[in-house]
């Protein structure tokens, strides 16, 4: 149900997008700019996916505790059917699927499957907030609103920093957050404290692989942001490269906001207003759907592989439903 309203708000907003573009008379633009494109790097951005897919698994494999644990393929498939999921699932459940696929094809324990997927998730997020920070200091043109964003931002990653370095203060966040929340909420809180203690414990007794997976975080989110760069080469548009360094992140951090089916239609007004220095609302939704486009071929890939993890995935939907049962 709730996927089934958050594709409705996502129409909806795109409806409103592209009403305001046809009272404008730009709607043919739309049609117009992707006609005129660039074809090189508009295959060469949307071949972005691959080297995307498979630094990504290799940092999956990386996240194991032993070598050869996981093989390459099937890295590649976890990745690939996690983002089928991603966009059937609620919650990014598709991801927290692979914690019981790992667990169930013997990889690793249950509670530990899940701290690899937590600890994940979380360097994505804290390389995403990194190149969001650094590209907004950089940026030129800010006024009040981006010192606000620049200010909002950059206390996220110190918050972000804190509660995967410092195994005292996660505890204290997870325990307070669990007494004022709602009794669902906060049994699901517990859970996830338990995990994030255990990959405290996991990750800080392996500084190498530490600081492997977060840089390889770091450059995995480089090629993203780099790929967002290319679709504006792609549609004959310009914005410096600095520059989009700090609007592509906010326009994902907007996209990410629970409203949304894969955060289409928050991320497209988003990159409407934030670029609209650099080029015309049409050709801010024609990146829109390019954007959009990052998350749907990778599900495209996943699509032969993804009968065989439905099972685990329904499993765990229905532990994470069931708090007295969420460790994997």
């Amino acid at each position: 149900m709730k996927k089934l309203i958050s594709l409705f708000v996502s129409l909806g907003l795109l409806a409103l997008i592209y009403w305001q573009l046809s009272r404008r008379g730009q709607l043919a633009d739309l049609g117009r700019i992707f006609a005129e494109c660039d074809g090189m790097w508009m295959a060469l951005s949307l071949g972005m996916v691959v080297p995307l897919t498979l630094f990504t698994s290799w940092r999956l494999q990386q996240l194991m505790p032993h070598a050869g644990q996981l093989g390459f393929g099937e890295a590649n498939k976890l990745i690939l059917v996690a983002s089928v999921l991603n966009l059937v699932l609620p919650s990014k459940m598709g991801d927290i699927a692979k914690a019981w696929f790992m667990r169930d094809r013997g990889h690793l324990s249950g509670s530990l499957a899940l701290s690899l997927v937590v600890f994940e998730k979380t360097c994505d997020m804290l390389s995403l907030l990194l190149w969001c920070v650094f590209g907004l200091l950089l940026y030129p043109a800010k006024d009040a609103l981006f010192w606000g964003m620049t200010f909002g931002v950059s206390a996220l990653l110190i918050f972000g920093i804190l509660l995967i370095g410092s195994a005292r203060f996660a505890r204290y966040f997870f325990a307070t957050a669990a007494t004022v929340a709602p009794a669902k909420t906060a049994a699901k809180l517990s859970t996830l404290g338990a995990s994030w203690g255990d990959m405290h414990a996991y990750f800080w007794a392996g500084k190498t692989r530490l600081v492997t997976v977060a840089a390889t975080s770091v450059f995995i989110w480089f090629l993203h942001l780099l790929q967002i760069w290319m679709f504006i080469l792609a549609l004959k548009a310009w914005a410096p490269f600095l520059a989009n360094l700090a609007l592509s992140p906010l326009a994902i951090l907007a996209g990410l906001l629970p409203l949304t089916f894969a955060g289409v239609g928050t991320r497209d007004q988003a990159l409407i207003v934030f670029y609209a220095p650099y080029f015309t609302a049409p050709t801010a939704a024609a990146l829109g759907l390019l954007c959009t486009a990052r998350y749907l071929l990778p599900a495209l890939g996943g699509l032969p592989f993804a009968s065989e993890y439905l099972g685990v995935a329904r499993r765990a939907k229905t532990a994470m439903a069931t708090p007295q049962e969420a460790a994997p």
